[in-house]
């Protein structure tokens, strides 16, 4: 049997803990199966400093995989300008993007299989980034590698303006039901598409040393981010039913509140956001029950989360922590990927998600989330029944 190595890329970097939840989870699984005939895993990263500081950089000093940060096109003037003019003239598009994974494909061993694996998630879901996606895959695609795009989410009414790259990846592995009967409606090949749950639903938790407020009072987790504000159906919609919620559950109820990052990108933090709902209620009426959890690895999140009594969030990945660790959730969603989710783990996606720019109302988000107080036995034995298999089917995205 001749050796396999994989090369894992659309990697944005372990600042989106999302991304680092992916990754973390395929290199655990990766390593549970211990596959014998694997010889070499390189992660492609768009920054090796955030992978390094959180926990892939201890994988790596492990010896189970091998951190290869992209060159950057665009931090190089000459060489940009150079490329950017052979491009004019022999119309070679893909040639940034050798450019741009030259230094992971001269670490591949030329004498064994590679397996070069997308892990976006839902990139195919942003019209800005297709264009990367299809040349970057066409990259690997020319150099006769096997090409696997897993844990996707991809709207269905996108998939017949994608087909002929989506046609050409070797597997594609949806994370949820709504993307891969999508897939297949869309005149997707069946018998190359697989449904499994996304790989971090067996993300490792991690016991952490729980903040103050977990010792005085149960907890809701409440994660909002960037994204999402930019998403709503009118400006400061967002934020206005975060307010009424978070006002609600401090006069209404005994519960705190944590306000939990999962993205800590500049251009892109959550910490933006809450830290604004932090200051405005970390004193609310002479009481201390709101706190902001600092940033740190997704494992690490998924413990705390894992603490909490009920979860409403706004990034995929920070709900994924929850529902793997039992916590009824309130989702504010803003694609596919988690309509198809909810509908897999219950049935159906109303009451579960709510569309970002379907807060019309500022108690909106209020209403939503009292449904889900009001069915928390139901909502906490439907994931107990099916999250120990669900979990098991998360295995299967290393099935290439």
């Amino acid at each position: 049997m001749q050796d396999k190595q994989l090369l894992f890329y659309m990697h944005a970097g372990s600042g989106n803990h999302g991304c680092e939840a992916i990754a973390v989870s395929t290199l655990e699984l990766l390593k549970k199966q211990n596959n014998e005939d694997i010889k070499k895993v390189l992660l492609v990263t768009n920054s090796s400093f955030e992978d390094e500081k959180y926990d892939i950089g201890e994988i790596s000093k492990s010896g189970r995989c091998s951190i290869v940060e992209e060159r950057h096109i665009a931090k190089h003037k000459i060489t940009h300008v150079l490329y950017y003019i052979y491009r004019k003239i022999t119309g070679d598009a893909e040639s940034f993007y050798r450019y741009r994974y030259a230094d992971a494909l001269a670490k591949l061993d030329k004498n064994a299989e590679t397996i070069a694996v997308s892990i976006g998630g839902d990139n195919y879901c942003y019209p800005e980034m297709v264009k990367d996606l299809v040349l970057s895959h066409n990259v690997f695609k020319n150099m006769k590698m096997k090409t696997v795009l897993m844990g996707c989410s991809v709207e269905p009414d996108s998939v017949p303006s994608l087909k002929e790259d989506l046609e050409s990846y070797d597997m594609i592995i949806a994370r949820e039901s709504i993307t891969y009967e999508g897939l297949i409606a869309g005149g997707i090949s069946k018998d190359k598409v697989m449904l499994c749950p996304d790989p971090a639903f067996a993300l490792p938790t991690k016991i952490v040393e729980l903040p103050q407020l977990f010792k005085k009072s149960e907890v809701v987790g409440i994660n909002v981010s960037p994204m999402v504000q930019g998403k709503e159906s009118a400006p400061g919609m967002t934020m206005e039913n975060y307010r009424t919620l978070i006002r609600y559950i401090l006069d209404n109820t005994s519960l705190g509140v944590a306000l939990i990052p999962h993205v800590v990108w500049k251009s892109n933090d959550d910490r933006g956001p809450l830290n604004a709902l932090y200051n405005e209620f970390k004193n609310y009426k002479g009481q201390s029950r709101v706190e902001i959890i600092h940033d740190m690895p997704a494992t690490n999140l998924k413990g705390i989360i894992s603490r909490c009594k009920f979860f409403v969030g706004a990034r995929t990945h920070s709900t994924i922590a929850a529902y793997s660790s039992l916590v009824p959730t309130l989702v504010i969603g803003y694609s596919v990927k988690s309509r198809g989710i909810a509908k897999d783990l219950f049935g159906q996606d109303e009451n579960y998600v709510i569309p970002v720019w379907a807060l019309k109302k500022e108690d909106d988000l209020l209403n939503g989330f009292k449904w889900i107080m009001d069915n928390e036995s139901a909502i906490r034995a439907t994931l107990k029944e099916k999250m120990p298999e669900y979990i098991e089917e998360a295995g299967k995205n290393i099935s290439f």
